[in-house]
């Protein structure tokens, strides 16, 4: 009886997912157990297999909320058309980095994603209204054409910036051996990026 009063609660679901992000934060997808999301939930495993059947599935659902919610905070930047080009560039870059500090899976989720199923991460992500049809996108066509930077595709911007910014946390595991780096010293790395980033963002950008 007690379940079937916990099944129709409509916060049990959001509870199990603010449970699921924080452990998954905590040990990353390959050392979480669906058992560690129910004790954090305060729930059974019964339970948490109702809402959700696999940990696979939940964690696709937090990584693209995840993504999703950052993607909203977003639509504020490229759309502020009192926001300068380069001041864009260096929110766009911090803004991202605190995502991937905080949600460190999310990069590997996506590329899972995109390897997939490309045209539907695409379309849930809403890229191409998001990004390739924002005021920012304007802004670098104008900057193209009054010559203030080169003559640079949106395309190989997006991936510039998604590349300088996103790879360093896929080949964490490797930076971290090679530089004999501990958690906390990756995180002041990336904090650093937030500033080298756009410089060299901007260089690819200036007219020769």
């Amino acid at each position: 009886m007690k379940v079937k009063k916990e099944i129709i609660d409509p916060s049990t679901e959001e509870k199990i997912k603010n449970a699921a992000r924080k452990v998954f934060t905590q040990k990353g997808y390959a050392g979480t157990k669906t058992r560690d999301i129910a004790e954090e939930a305060g729930i059974n495993l019964a339970l948490l297999n109702y809402y959700f059947r696999s940990k696979e599935k939940l964690f696709d659902i937090i990584m693209l909320e995840s993504f999703q919610e950052f993607m909203r905070s977003m639509i504020s930047v490229f759309n502020d058309e009192k926001t300068s080009l380069e001041k864009k560039i260096e929110s766009m870059v911090s803004n991202y980095i605190d995502l991937l500090i905080k949600q460190p899976d999310i990069p590997l989720f996506i590329l899972s994603e995109l390897r997939n199923n490309p045209n539907e991460i695409v379309k849930k992500m809403s890229l191409d209204n998001n990004l390739m049809k924002s005021f920012f996108m304007k802004q670098i066509q104008q900057a193209i054409k009054e010559e203030k930077i080169s003559d640079i595709s949106p395309v190989h911007f997006f991936m510039n910036m998604m590349s300088l910014t996103v790879f360093p946390f896929v080949a964490s595991p490797m930076l971290k051996n090679l530089g004999d780096l501990q958690q906390k010293d990756f995180d002041k790395l990336m904090q650093e990026r937030k500033k080298l980033i756009p410089k060299w963002i901007k260089a690819t950008m200036k007219v020769k």
